[in-house]
């Protein structure tokens, strides 16, 4: 199955690169396949590449981060709108604009797909969650809807080789100048930042907005979960 899909995107499956496990990862999840089903194919795509002789891409970070956001999101209500895919995620950021508001525009929807956050997730981040490192990014969720006991998560963000999440944050971050307080503030017409926290509504707003300019044909989920930036 692996193969075909490969064939039909025109990439190498063995030997293959990470970036395409992740797509190929993002494409079940966005189909239904469930979690047991998806882990079955990726440790078959890990065997064939073992028994070729190769370096399993499973190895990879971005691979198993890919994994880990399926399987937070497993579980969701039936009916919901589909989660943003790559393709989708890119072309959203590509409609961003080069001031304040599109830098953290950026960062919100590259964080969030990179992250497979929820937009309450993402809003409740502060700086002081975030712990830059040579692979990519820490990020620590402090509590979530799916914590009921409230112990706390880390995230790990891979760096990517095509809009990078890492690096999007990283810019907002110096573009805001700040060093601590909520990650996400809202940016006003005048292009000054408030001190207070960007709200779940407001990030649900902006996710429409930019499929809308993207010109998706269908609405893309105000969570932006179930797949990696690659």
């Amino acid at each position: 199955m692996f193969s075909s899909w490969c064939e039909a995107k025109r990439v190498r499956a063995l030997p293959s690169a990470p970036e395409a496990v992740v797509a190929f990862l993002a494409a079940e999840a966005n189909r239904g396949a469930k979690v047991a089903t998806i882990s079955r194919r990726l440790a078959a795509i890990r065997y064939a590449h073992k028994l070729a002789g190769h370096e399993p891409p499973t190895n990879s970070e971005a691979v198993k981060a890919t994994l880990r956001g399926i399987r937070r999101t497993a579980g969701s209500a039936p009916g919901r709108k589909a989660p943003a895919t790559a393709d989708k995620v890119l072309a959203m950021v590509g409609m961003a604009e080069t001031n304040l508001k599109g830098i953290r525009d950026r960062a919100i929807l590259l964080l969030g797909f990179a992250g497979a956050f929820r937009r309450s997730e993402l809003v409740a981040l502060n700086i002081a969650d975030l712990e830059f490192c040579d692979r990519g990014l820490r990020v620590t969720i402090r509590k979530s809807k799916t914590d009921q006991e409230g112990l706390g998560a880390t995230i790990a963000v891979a760096l990517g080789s095509v809009a990078c999440p890492v690096d999007a944050v990283r810019v907002w971050i110096k573009a805001a100048d700040t060093s601590g307080g909520p990650l996400f503030r809202p940016v006003t017409r005048t292009g000054k930042i408030s001190p207070r926290r960007l709200s779940a509504r407001a990030v649900a707003e902006l996710v429409k907005a930019y499929a809308r300019r993207a010109g998706l044909r269908r609405p893309t989920s105000a969570v932006i979960r179930c797949a990696r930036a690659s």
